[in-house]
This record gives C-alpha cells, structure tokens and sequence, in this order.
C-alpha cells in the first residue's frame, strides 16, 4: 500500500491519500480525541502524540497537528498507523455514515437553502475537499448564511478569506437574499 500525502493550505493539517475509498458518502469530522468513539482509524490517529484533529472524506484523510510539534516527528507515525488500519480490514466507522454535512432547515426560506445547499454541493464543497476539508451549511436566517469548516479548513490562515472573497461572492451571484457568510465554532 503507497499513501501519497499532500499539503494544504492550513500549514498544521495535512492531506493523506490512501488510495482507497475512505467514505462512501459524505465525510466524518473528528476536532477531538473524544469525538473519535464511533472510529477505529480516527482513534488510532489520535493515539499518535501532537494530532489534535481528524477528517475523513471519501477517498482522504485530513489530520491536524498541534503547532509545536513538527510534521517530521509525527507524519511516519500518520502513515504506519494508516496503512496498517487499512491491512487490518477493520472499518473506517463503528456505523454507517449518514451525514451528509448540511443541517436540516425548514421554514419559509427553505428555497433558498436549497439553492444554497445546491451551490455548496456543486461549486464550493469539490474545491475544497481538493485541500482536504469541507464546508457544510449549518443555518440561515435574515439574509445570514451560517457555514461550519471542517477539516484542513478549520483554523486555516486563509479560510476569511475563502468564506468571505469566495463563497460569499458567489451566493450573493446567484441568490440575491444572501447578505453575508458567516462561519460557525465547532
């Protein structure tokens, strides 16, 4: 088994690409060794000293490091601790992975969260799995869309500007009700 790693734009996360599907469908974010009870992987990763996130998307894996260790130390750790996950055949998730990312949203907007909803899966969420994370809708209300950044995008020094440059400008392109985006803390 040969797992490529890619950088991202968040210096403290790297991409790891296993060359096997990691998901079927949708992704699993893990910002804490607590959140990692339902992952046997996720789990194992944590158990590597420095790593304080995990994201799994479907054919990658996002882990974040603490700032002040370096990836010399922990990246041959990340890789063992992989690949030997996936020689194992133990699953990836405890259970079958039913998120698929947004939050539900009902009420008399709910046009245009679909739109949005749609323009996130189409135009944003592709791009930025490509640097290994995820964008997820989490709310809308008065013209405030309400995003959850997940993954390399979470605390990444460029995410403002992805949201605000980025995204922003393409809902008020296409969905004139939208004002602003705005991130959600996890």
């Amino acid at each position: 088994m040969f797992i490529q790693t890619e950088s991202t734009p968040n210096p403290a996360t790297l991409k790891f690409l296993p060359g096997n599907t990691v998901l079927q469908t949708g992704t699993a974010d893990f910002p804490s060794i607590e959140s990692s009870e339902k992952s046997p992987l996720a789990r194992r990763i944590f158990g590597i000293e420095g790593v304080s996130g995990v994201f799994f998307g479907s054919d990658f894996i996002t882990v974040t490091k603490d700032e002040v260790i370096d990836w010399d130390h922990v990246k041959p750790a990340i890789l063992g601790v992989i690949m030997e996950h996936f020689q194992s055949g133990e699953p990836i998730l405890l259970e079958e992975n039913k998120n698929s990312g947004h939050a539900e949203h009902d009420g008399p907007d709910s046009k245009v969260v679909q739109q949005i909803k749609e323009l996130l899966d189409t135009r944003v969420r592709p791009a930025v799995a490509q640097d290994g994370g995820d964008i997820t809708f989490h709310g809308y209300e008065e013209g405030i869309v309400y995003l959850h950044m997940q993954g390399a995008c979470a605390g990444c020094p460029s995410s403002t500007m992805t949201l605000k440059m980025g995204i922003e400008n393409l809902l008020k392109h296409f969905i004139p009700e939208v004002q602003e985006v705005r991130p959600i803390a996890a």
